[in-house]
């Protein structure tokens, strides 16, 4: 990684080959990780600036290494996969929170935006660090935890932990 954190203008696009979704949830008493493939996203920068960030994942190939649950994720109930396969975030409001010592940068950010699943759209924010490297990537890790009630998803609390921490690490190059 390279301390530069020049960002050129311009829509940074997704390298969903380079990139991750990660979440974690109390099941039972325990905790359950899980991973999710990030489709397409952008990343909008206007003078050194991000302006904007939009994502979409592939919940439909959700995995949290047990095939059951995995399958009963897939239940009206829950996610209901089989209607609405991805989910979408889109940024509303990003301020910077912290800069690189050596060069003056900012490199974090308070996003908030809103978190699209089975059609139901509620307000989520989170934390974003980034880091370049020498071939001229960005690469972002975001973190946010949100409530999974507000999207309808229902189970007892027992069974499915309320709050879901989510971690994208998720790779962009300049699109040119």
């Amino acid at each position: 990684m390279t301390s530069t954190l020049a960002l050129t203008t311009g829509t940074w696009q997704l390298d969903a080959t380079a990139s991750t979704a990660s979440f974690r949830i109390g099941n039972l008493g325990r905790t359950v990780h899980g991973t999710v493939p990030l489709l397409e996203g952008t990343f909008e920068v206007s003078d050194g600036k991000p302006e904007s960030v939009w994502g979409s994942l592939d919940l439909s190939a959700i995995d949290t290494g047990h095939p059951k649950r995995d399958k009963d994720l897939r239940k009206p109930n829950l996610l209901d996969l089989d209607t609405h396969p991805t989910m979408t975030f889109a940024s509303r409001s990003i301020t910077a929170t912290s800069t690189g010592t050596s060069t003056g940068t900012d490199t974090g950010w308070h996003i908030t935006g809103r978190l699209k699943i089975r059609d139901i759209a509620v307000p989520v924010e989170g934390d974003v660090t980034l880091s370049t490297t020498d071939d001229g990537s960005v690469t972002l890790v975001a973190t946010a935890r949100f409530d999974r009630k507000p999207l309808g998803i229902r189970a007892p609390r027992l069974l499915i932990g309320r709050l879901i921490d989510v971690t994208v690490t998720a790779k962009v190059n300049l699109r040119r």
